[in-house]
Parts: C-alpha cells; sequence; structure tokens
C-alpha cells in the first residue's frame, strides 16, 4: 500500500468515526427512549398476565372433589395471598335515589349500577318494553389490579381472584382482602347523596414487602363492554369511545370509528368510558401516571357496541400504608353534573371541537337550556329556538329579499341581452355584470344570510344527538328526538336509505323544495345553467342523511324554512315597495360610479377569457 491509499484509508476511519459521534444520541433522547421501552414492557407485562389469567378461568370443573382440589391447588399458587383466594361469591346492594349500585365480593367491584330515571327500549317476547338503563353489568366486565408478587405461582396476583370481606355503612360499603401479620387490600365505596358520584379509595396495608422492589407503579385492568342502549345503534356505536384527560393538555379520545389503541405515557386525570348519552368515569384525586387505552369494535350481529379496556398505572411507593383515591360517576352524561366536577368532564359530550363545540356549548345550549326551563317541552323549544335565530337574522334577510327584488326589476333588461348577444354566454355573463353595476345591485346580496347560518346548522348536526335533553323527548309523532321518527315502515331494508320513512326528513326535503322553487323565480341562470337542476337534486340527496338521523335536527330545520317562506314572502309583500325600487335603481344608475378593485379584476379576467374565447373561434 502506497502512502496516498494509507492517508486516505486514515482520513476514511477518521471521518467514520467522527460520524459515530456526531449521531450519539443525547441523554434526553436517551432517557426518553428507556421511558418507552418501559412502557412496552409494563404493557406486556399486563397483556401477559391476562392471557395467563384467562386461561385459569377457562378450564372447566369436573366434579365437586376437583373443583375442592383445584381450589386448594389455586390457593397454593396464591403465595401471601392464600387466605383470601378461597371463598363464595356474594352480592351487596347500595343505592340512593337516583341509582342502584350492585357489589360482589370477588374482587370488590361493582357488577352493576341500574339508573332509576332512564329507561332503554327493548324486545321481549317479540314486543317493544321500556327497562331501566343499567351500566357496568355485561358479566364479561373486569376491575381489578394485577400485583407483581414475587412468591407467587405466576409472579404476580390478580384482585379479581381474591375473596373480601363486606362491611356496610349507611352510605357505602367497604371490602377487605385479609393476608395475614396484620396485611391486606381495602376498597371502600361511598355514595353521594342527590348524585351519581360514588367516593372510592383502594388501601394497600403491608404490602411493601411484598409487592416486588423494583415495580413502582400498579396496573388497574378495566374492562368494559358497553352496552346497546339507543334506538339508532350505528349511531350510537360511532358515539361511543375512550375519553381521558391529561393533567396538562385537554380532554382527548380513542377513535369513536374504529378500532384504537392510545398508549399515553403521562400523568392523567381521568379516564371515561363513554356511550352516546351515559359514561363511566374514574377521576383520581391526584393523578393517574398513565394508561394504554384500547377500544375494539363490534358489529350489529353482536350484542354490544365496544369494548373499552384501560390499563391505568396508579403510583406505588412501597411505603407500609398505600392509599389511592378516586371519584367514579356512573350516570347519565347532564352537562351540568359533569362540569361540576370542575376537571373538564363536560368535555367528553360531543358536541364538536373549534369553533363549533364553542357554538353548543355557550350560545346555543345556554339559550335552549333556559326555553327549555320556561317551557318545558324539548320539541316547542325547539321551535323558539328556530323563532329566535330568525329574528336576530331578520335584518340581513330583509337585505335579502331587497337585493332579489332589485334584480327581479332589472330581469326584463336581462332577457332583452339574452335574445341581442344570443348564444354567446361569456358575453352574456359580462354584460349582465356591467347592468348590476350600473344599476347598484350586489347578485351576492342573497347569500349572507345562509352564509351566517351555515355554522348554525353545523353546530346544531352534533348538538341534537349528543344532548340527553332530546333522548326519549316525544314531540307530535316523533317518539325520540335524539333518533330518527318511523312515520312509514317497508317491513325491508333500503340499502343507503334504511327501513323507514322519517315525516320530519320529508317534510324538510319538500319545504326545501318549496323554498327554492320561490326564490329561484328572480334568479338568472344563464351564467350556469347546471345551478337551476342541482339546487333541486341537493335536498333528495340529503333525505338518504337525514332519514336515520336525529328527528330534532330535522325539526329545525322544517321548522326554519317553513319561517323562511314566511319570512320572505311578508317581506316582500308589505315591506318592499317594488315603485320605490325602480327609483332607486334609476338615481343610482344616474350617479358616478367608483369601480372596486375586485369587480376590476373580475371585469378583465371576463374580458381575458373572452378574447381567448374568440381567438380559438377563429383558428376553426
Amino acid at each position: 500500500m502506497d502512502r496516498n491509499s494509507l492517508i486516505g484509508m486514515i482520513l476514511l476511519v477518521g471521518l467514520f468515526f467522527l460520524w459515530l459521534q456526531l449521531n450519539q444520541p443525547s441523554q434526553d433522547q436517551v432517557a426518553k427512549q428507556k421511558q418507552t421501552q418501559d412502557s412496552l414492557a409494563r404493557v406486556t407485562f399486563v397483556q401477559d398476565s391476562l392471557s395467563k389469567i384467562k386461561s385459569t378461568e377457562n378450564k372447566p370443573a369436573s366434579n365437586p372433589v376437583s373443583d375442592s382440589i383445584a381450589m386448594a391447588k389455586k390457593a397454593q399458587s396464591m403465595g401471601a395471598f392464600a387466605n383470601a383466594a378461597v371463598g363464595t361469591e356474594k352480592s351487596e346492594v347500595v343505592e340512593n335515589d337516583l341509582f342502584k349500585v350492585t357489589f360482589t365480593n370477588k374482587g370488590a367491584r361493582i357488577k352493576e349500577v341500574e339508573l332509576k330515571n332512564y329507561k332503554k327500549l327493548t324486545i321481549i317476547d317479540g314486543k317493544e318494553a321500556m327497562v331501566p338503563v343499567k351500566l357496568l353489568e355485561d358479566t364479561k366486565n373486569k376491575f381489578e389490579y394485577l400485583l407483581p408478587v414475587a412468591n407467587a405461582e405466576s409472579g404476580f396476583i390478580n384482585s379479581s381472584n381474591l375473596y373480601f370481606t363486606p362491611s356496610k355503612t349507611d352510605n357505602g360499603i367497604s371490602f377487605k382482602a385479609e393476608i395475614g401479620d396484620g396485611k391486606y387490600i381495602e376498597q371502600t365505596y361511598t355514595i353521594t347523596k342527590d348524585n351519581y358520584s360514588i367516593q372510592y379509595n383502594v388501601n394497600f396495608v403491608g404490602l411493601n414487602n411484598v409487592i416486588k422492589g423494583d415495580v413502582n407503579t400498579i396496573e388497574l385492568n378495566w374492562e368494559n363492554y358497553l352496552d346497546k342502549l339507543e334506538k339508532n345503534a350505528d349511531y350510537e356505536r360511532n358515539y361511543s369511545s375512550i375519553y381521558y384527560k391529561p393533567n396538562e393538555t385537554k380532554v382527548d379520545y380513542c377513535s369513536c370509528t374504529k378500532n384504537a389503541n392510545d398508549n399515553v405515557d403521562k400523568p392523567l386525570k381521568w379516564v371515561s368510558n363513554s356511550n352516546q348519552f351515559f359514561n363511566t368515569s374514574l377521576i383520581a384525586n391526584n393523578v393517574f401516571t398513565g394508561a394504554n387505552l384500547t377500544t375494539e369494535m363490534f358489529d350489529n350481529s353482536q350484542e354490544d357496541l365496544k369494548k373499552c379496556k384501560s390499563q391505568i398505572r396508579i403510583p406505588f411507593n412501597h411505603s407500609g400504608n398505600e392509599s389511592f383515591g378516586m371519584s367514579m360517576y356512573v350516570g347519565p352524561n347532564e352537562y351540568d353534573r359533569l362540569k361540576a366536577f370542575d376537571v373538564s368532564l363536560q368535555d367528553q359530550i360531543a358536541y364538536g371541537t373549534s369553533i363549533l363545540g364553542t357554538i353548543n356549548r355557550w350560545p346555543i345550549r345556554p339559550v335552549f337550556v333556559f326555553l327549555l326551563k320556561i317551557i318545558g317541552s324539548p320539541g316547542m323549544a325547539i321551535l323558539l329556538l328556530t323563532l329566535l335565530v330568525k329574528l336576530i337574522l331578520m335584518p340581513l334577510t330583509y337585505k335579502m329579499v331587497y337585493s332579489q327584488s332589485k334584480m327581479s326589476v332589472l330581469k326584463p333588461q336581462i332577457e332583452k341581452l339574452k335574445a341581442k348577444l344570443g348564444d354567446d354566454q361569456q358575453a352574456v355573463q359580462m354584460e349582465t355584470m356591467k347592468l348590476y353595476r350600473e344599476y347598484g345591485v350586489n347578485p351576492l346580496g342573497g347569500c349572507l344570510p345562509m352564509l351566517l347560518q351555515m355554522p348554525i346548522w353545523l353546530a346544531l348536526y352534533r348538538f341534537f344527538p349528543a344532548s340527553i335533553e332530546f333522548r326519549q323527548a316525544s314531540f307530535l309523532w316523533a317518539p325520540d328526538l335524539s333518533t330518527y321518527d318511523e312515520w312509514l315502515k317497508f317491513g325491508f331494508n333500503v340499502p343507503g336509505f334504511g327501513h323507514h320513512v322519517s315525516l320530519f326528513a320529508l317534510l324538510w326535503m319538500i319545504t326545501t323544495l318549496l323554498y327554492t322553487w320561490y326564490n329561484s323565480k328572480n334568479m338568472d341562470f344563464s351564467s350556469n345553467p347546471m345551478m337551476k337542476y342541482l339546487q333541486y337534486i341537493m335536498p333528495v340527496t340529503f333525505i338518504f342523511f337525514f332519514n336515520s338521523f336525529a328527528s330534532g335536527l330535522s325539526c329545525y330545520l322544517c321548522f326554519s324554512n317553513i319561517l323562511n317562506i314566511g319570512q320572505t314572502m311578508g317581506t316582500k309583500y308589505f315591506l318592499i315597495n317594488e315603485d320605490k325600487i325602480k327609483a332607486e335603481l334609476e338615481k343610482s344608475k344616474s350617479e358616478p360610479k367608483k369601480k372596486s378593485g375586485f369587480a376590476s379584476r373580475l371585469e378583465e379576467a371576463m374580458k381575458h377569457q373572452q378574447k381567448v374565447l374568440e381567438e380559438k373561434n377563429k383558428k376553426k
């Protein structure tokens, strides 16, 4: 090897080592990578633990003798928890005026919560019947702690396999699983009066030498199968998910429309399994240290909507007496009750995000609640809300009708332009714009009220199916304003339409077509003839959507159309004088015009387009 080759080799080696030094991860990156690996390890540990539990629980029992032997072996495998691994399952009930809570001593968990003031529609012996709404009632549900214990056969203890001794009080119940030598696990539930909340505490006494020393968190495994509680299961499924509140940021949620897995490796204030109108929430007195949150979608052939699985990490500091406090909320999505927790729990109500959510939470909801308190009927409150919106927009509606009346007066002159220029649509359009500018008419003046109402319409699209005030609230022929009304049933399913006809949706379509026809009489479609037909096609298309949507929204839009027609006709025939409009147009024509920058650019663009078309025609 010559000297030049040797120098080149040394330089290459030097560059390689320099590259390695520059690409070394920083201390923050190393710490973050280790944190991620630790989180994945914890999730893997919990999943492996649950798999072992499931395989053990699925083994069938043969007879009482073999059951006793199996129980003895199970107790032996529980190490220090052997005494608490043997027992008989019993139920205990605690209730207040709003709900009845059934507990089981096996695992010391809630077995069922019956809401006394809410019903769900179901089929019993082929007939529709109303039964109480029940939450957390599924036998597949789990609420258990995974305790890493060195002397247990599997390396961990599952609290759902332990039998706790109950001790009832006037407003709650306490469960204790004795381990011996003054060591025990205790879970305490205290029912709050006139509310759907439960104060919950878990205590680990004397377990600092039992639980593995390298563990600083204990996993709470919470599995909840959400039941079908509403008429429209498809829509309810898309409004149900796991919501959670990171301690330092705003409320977040797992995807509502597909399977999801959110690994949250930062402090959490609360986790909630939420249906369309009901939720079960765990709110930490301090914070959870993190969680792995998973949702699984089920189709209509299955009895449940979704499976919500939360692996929540709570801190464990290896002291002789560890206590972790929480609040449970098991009840309806009543805005004021959730807001009273002062932890943004009300933000799980699906009013929407950004501007839509703001419109629903502030202007619309308070006004609707105020009207509802005065009238008592949600349907009449919708009618008054529609009327109130129309009154607010009345000045803009007047301007819209006034602008349309101006265009109606100019319509004969536009017809003359069409006859003069023939099929040259570009020239007709340009001359029409000149005519409007000459007489001071704004062809877009009638669009402003509609544009201002669009955010309200979009917000109400989320408001009606998310507000529990409309649930099972009847109005006219609709028994439930939170879902579709069935005016006519087919007995078969029409793809994309459903097995029924919603009368509110049908009336909305008819009134929309009538209002469109009335307005279009004074409109000029020469520049875009397809718009004349498209405006009729859209309502017919949208009925496929509204037919299975909340009838409260269809009711609002139907009332809105009726008021629009009445408002427009009343303004035109009683408030607007056509002779005065003609005089105003003639006066405007005689005044000097100052062309705006936009108008100038628009005219130049139209002239350029017309010139291009003329050149193409010459070439042909």
